[in-house]
C-alpha cells in the first residue's frame, strides 16, 4: 500500500469464534463455529443470496497461526491497519474465545496492528430461538473486577501492535448503555493506564442506532469518553421503505429485508468527537433464520461509495483521529464480512482499497 496514500486509518472488527470450544460443544453441539451457522445458511426469500461461503480463505481454524498470518496479509495488503478484537469478560476473570488473540499476542505474529473491544454483553440463545436462555451473564462486580480486567490486558496495551491515537492504546467499549458507571469506567481506567506507565487509553464508546431511530447511547462527552463510533445499518429508512418491508415480510413469513444504501454516511453525525462506521454487507439470517434481517443489493461499489463518503467526513480531522471503522472482516454469519468469498472474490477487500486511496 506504500504506493498509494490512504486517507483514512482503517479498523476492522473481528470475531474469533472460529474454532471450537467447550461451551459452544454443550450449548450447540460438538464442533460447533461461526462457520456451522454460515454453511447451513437457506434462501429465505426469492433473490435471496445464500449460502455465502469463503473462497480464499476456506473454512479456517483460528487455532491455525498460517491462517492468522494469511489475514494479516490480506488486510494490509488491502488499506487495513488494525483488525478489532472482540473481546469477552463477563466478570470475575469469566472468559471464552480468548486463545487467538492470545496466541496472537503471546507469539508475536502476524504484525498486523490490533485493538481490543470489550463485548460486555450478555450471551443469551436469541439467535436459536431460546430468548429466556441466559449462556454467560454478563457481570460489573466493581473496581476490583476492573483491576483484575485491566492487569489481564496490560501486556497488550504495552505491545508496540497495539493500534494507538497519538501513543494512547485504543479501547472500545460495546454497550456503554448497559454498564452500570460507565463514567466510573472512564475515570479509573484511565487512572490505572497512567499508574502503569502509558499515556492513559483513548476510550472508544459505540452508540449503537442501527435503523436509524436515534443511538442507544448518547452520553459519550458527559461520561468522559474519548470518542464514540455511530453504527448504522446502511439501509434508508422511511414511510414507503417500512410500509414494503413489513408487506414483504408478511406476505414471505421471512426475515426483515431493507435495500442497501450506498448514501447512508449523509445521515451521520458531524462531530469531531463521532467516528463513523460503514457496512460492507448485512444478512444475519444463517444465525436467526426467518427473525433476521437481510440488507439486500449490496455490492462492493455502493460499498466503496460509503467508505468515500466516510473518509470525506475524516478528511479535516488531525491525521492520528481520522478513524474509519469497518464492520466486519470475518462476521460470516452475519452476512457481515470483508474476507474473499465465492461470489464476489477480493471485490469488498478492492473496494475499502479504493475507498481510502
Amino acid at each position: 500500500m506504500a504506493a498509494r496514500a490512504l486517507k483514512a486509518r482503517a479498523l476492522a472488527f473481528y470475531l474469533p469464534q472460529f474454532f471450537p470450544t467447550p461451551e459452544n460443544n454443550e450449548w450447540w453441539g460438538a464442533g460447533f463455529t461461526e462457520w456451522t451457522n454460515t454453511a447451513r445458511a437457506r434462501k429465505l426469500f426469492p433473490g435471496h443470496l445464500q449460502p455465502i461461503l469463503p473462497a480464499d480463505l476456506g473454512f479456517y481454524d483460528l487455532r491455525v497461526p498460517e491462517t492468522r498470518q494469511a489475514q494479516s496479509d490480506l488486510a494490509q495488503e488491502y488499506g487495513i491497519e488494525a483488525f478489532v478484537y472482540w473481546h469477552y469478560w463477563f466478570g470475575a476473570g469469566d472468559r471464552i474465545l480468548e486463545r487467538p488473540f492470545q496466541e496472537v499476542l503471546t507469539s508475536g505474529r502476524p504484525d498486523v496492528k490490533f485493538v481490543l473491544a470489550w463485548a460486555n454483553q450478555t450471551w443469551t440463545g436469541a439467535w436459536h430461538a431460546a430468548h429466556d436462555k441466559i449462556l454467560k451473564l454478563q457481570t460489573y462486580p466493581g473496581p476490583e473486577d476492573d483491576a483484575h480486567h485491566f492487569k489481564t490486558l496490560l501486556p497488550a496495551f504495552r505491545d508496540d501492535r497495539y493500534f494507538r491515537v497519538d501513543g494512547r492504546p485504543v479501547f472500545y467499549l460495546f454497550r456503554p448503555e448497559e454498564h452500570p458507571d460507565p463514567a466510573g469506567f472512564v475515570d479509573r481506567w484511565q487512572e490505572m493506564a497512567r499508574a502503569a506507565g502509558l499515556d492513559g487509553l483513548y476510550l472508544m464508546a459505540e452508540a449503537s442506532d442501527l435503523l436509524g431511530n436515534g443511538p442507544r447511547y448518547r452520553n459519550a462527552d458527559a461520561d468522559g469518553f474519548d470518542a464514540s463510533v455511530y453504527m448504522r445499518l446502511p439501509v434508508e429508512v422511511n414511510r414507503w421503505s417500512t410500509l414494503r418491508m413489513r408487506a414483504a415480510r408478511k406476505l414471505l413469513r421471512g426475515p426483515e429485508i431493507w435495500p442497501y444504501s450506498d448514501s447512508i454516511v449523509e445521515t451521520y453525525p458531524r462531530t469531531p468527537r463521532v467516528h463513523p462506521c460503514v457496512y460492507p454487507n448485512w444478512d444475519n439470517t444463517p444465525r436467526a433464520g426467518r427473525r433476521g434481517l437481510a440488507v439486500i443489493d449490496a455490492t462492493p461499489d455502493k460499498f466503496r461509495r460509503n467508505v468515500e463518503a466516510a473518509v470525506e467526513v475524516l478528511a479535516d480531522r488531525p491525521a492520528q483521529e481520522r478513524l474509519l471503522w469497518i464492520k466486519s472482516w470475518n462476521e460470516w454469519a452475519e452476512g457481515n464480512h470483508l474476507e474473499p468469498d465465492l461470489r464476489d472474490g477480493h471485490g469488498w477487500l478492492e473496494a475499502l482499497r479504493d475507498g481510502l486511496t
